[in-house]
């Protein structure tokens, strides 16, 4: 085993550049992209990593380690079936979805921001942790969430078992300890799932959270088989909460950092109801600033930094010739940054993101939940998520930094970027 790198706040960007650079300086030079080594390619400016991620049919992405189906007699998914699950989850999360429950979405997030000790330092990162996941896996499961959540949490334990960093790269067919173990979290989750739906296709009480959705049958391809369903749900269960947790802890120490800002999200989340239940998607929207500076966060510190794709043939990208077979490092942490996009982009702007009239003006490239076919599927119900927590934290809390070192970055390719031991200290607004 070996640590991740660690390092002070403000030195990230210039050690990605100065790393980009380095690999530069010996590689072949191709403009915005560059060969790393044979059949490694790097982009890392905002055109190239765009251009990447939008171009799905010559660039693949490569399938998920973390929750790979679970072996079957009938086998693994068909590429129909896998379309067909697509289809039946973007039911449940497409933004049109997500904006009609904001009112099941909000109420957690109001319990964050009052459960929060004052007074005293805390390490936020677990708590965000733990009411997103109630959030997330309320969204999806609704009813069936008290039997789900407990081993939802089993699923990200076992995740971040997983991606710990190790010096040696293991074949995926080698049963190492930490695949055993996530392959018995994932059975664990799938046998408590199995009964959920069973039940509710018997009873024809299909539900209108996610899962409801998914057992609805499509005029396209019809039902969707139980065993693409449960094979589906771990790896979207664990995302509906994890990436948004590491994402929070950036957005929350900008709120520390940034008072200003943060009195702004808390003169504009006065607005909200009293009731958090009575919060509706127009109440989301009129949150423009709170969500600008969620953007401008995101922007800065993409949870998802690295982002891999596989060149299915000979293709162009930028002036460079990318060979079939290679694989295709995106960057959206250096796309963030590229001063052709963004004005002065290492600077924490939220306004950026608002023209004069107070809507997004979408200055340059975000990638922060990728783009092209293969973007975040739940990218609305993160964003609503984030920008309730945020609102409802800086309505109730000043946010501080307590003094003492600067908190870690620890970076690892599955893990994204992530705060280390965050410890931040609330006090009540008057």
């Amino acid at each position: 085993m070996h640590e991740p790198p660690r390092l002070p706040e403000g030195s990230f960007a210039a050690w990605s550049r100065d790393r980009l650079a380095m690999a530069r300086r010996g590689a072949d030079e191709c403009g915005d992209v560059w060969q790393l080594e044979p059949g490694v390619y790097v982009a890392a400016a905002a055109g190239p990593c765009e251009a990447v991620l939008r171009r799905a049919q010559d660039f693949r992405r490569a399938a998920s380690p973390l929750f790979p189906p679970l072996k079957r007699p009938s086998g693994a998914p068909t590429s129909e079936e896998r379309a067909h699950a697509h289809a039946a989850r973007m039911r449940g999360l497409r933004p049109q979805a997500v904006a009609a429950r904001i009112g099941e979405i909000a109420p957690g997030t109001a319990r964050f921001a009052d459960q929060w000790p004052t007074g005293r330092d805390v390490e936020i990162l677990p708590p965000v942790r733990d009411v997103l996941a109630g959030i997330g896996v309320r969204y999806l499961f609704s009813e069936d969430t008290p039997t789900l959540l407990p081993l939802a949490s089993q699923l990200f334990l076992a995740r971040e078992v997983l991606v710990r960093p190790s010096r040696w790269v293991w074949p995926r067919w080698i049963p190492t300890p930490a695949r055993r173990f996530r392959t018995r979290q994932q059975v664990a989750f799938t046998d408590a799932l199995r009964p959920v739906v069973r039940r509710r296709r018997s009873s024809g009480r299909l539900g209108d959270d996610m899962l409801g959705q998914m057992l609805q049958p499509s005029p396209h391809y019809g039902l969707l088989p139980e065993e693409v369903v449960l094979d589906t749900l771990p790896g979207i269960t664990v995302a509906t909460f994890e990436t948004p947790s590491r994402a929070a802890g950036w957005i929350l120490l900008h709120l520390a950092r940034y008072p200003q800002a943060a009195d702004r999200v808390a003169t504009e989340a006065a607005l909200l109801p009293a009731d958090p239940a009575a919060t509706t998607s127009t109440h989301l929207d009129s949150l423009r600033y709170t969500q600008a500076l969620v953007r401008e966060v995101l922007r800065l510190h993409p949870p998802s930094w690295l982002l891999t794709r596989h060149a299915t043939r000979q293709t162009q990208l930028a002036d460079c010739t990318i060979d079939a077979g290679s694989t295709v490092l995106v960057c959206p942490y250096t796309a963030h940054r590229d001063a052709r996009e963004h004005s002065e982009p290492d600077r924490f702007q939220p306004e950026r993101w608002l023209d004069d009239a107070g809507s997004p003006a979408k200055p340059g490239a975000f990638l922060a939940f990728g783009t092209g076919p293969h973007g975040c599927e739940g990218a609305a119900l993160a964003m609503a998520m984030l920008t309730l927590l945020t609102a409802q934290t800086a309505r109730r809390h000043h946010v501080s930094e307590p003094p003492g070192p600067e908190p870690s970055y620890q970076v690892t390719t599955f893990g994204g970027l992530a705060t280390v031991g965050l410890r931040l200290r609330a006090t009540l607004r008057n």
